[in-house]
């Protein structure tokens, strides 16, 4: 016995939208990991990296030995 299958025209169209959907959430993702690779390659001292965060860290200042 063969199987009925008919697709609607709806299921169609919500197929090219979850595609659609997806090419996005993948392209934002690619993104995100693309910037965070160019951030970390950037570091010349890893130190850097916790530069952000919007308090001071005595040990994130330079010291430079003389005033």
């Amino acid at each position: 016995m063969m199987a009925i299958r008919v697709e609607h025209e709806l299921h169609a169209r919500r197929r090219g939208r979850n595609l659609g959907l997806l090419a996005v959430l993948v392209a934002f993702v690619v993104l995100v990991f693309f910037l965070t690779v160019v951030k970390v390659r950037s570091l010349d001292d890893p130190r850097a990296f916790q530069g952000f965060d919007h308090t001071v860290r005595p040990a994130m200042i330079p010291q430079d030995g003389g005033s």
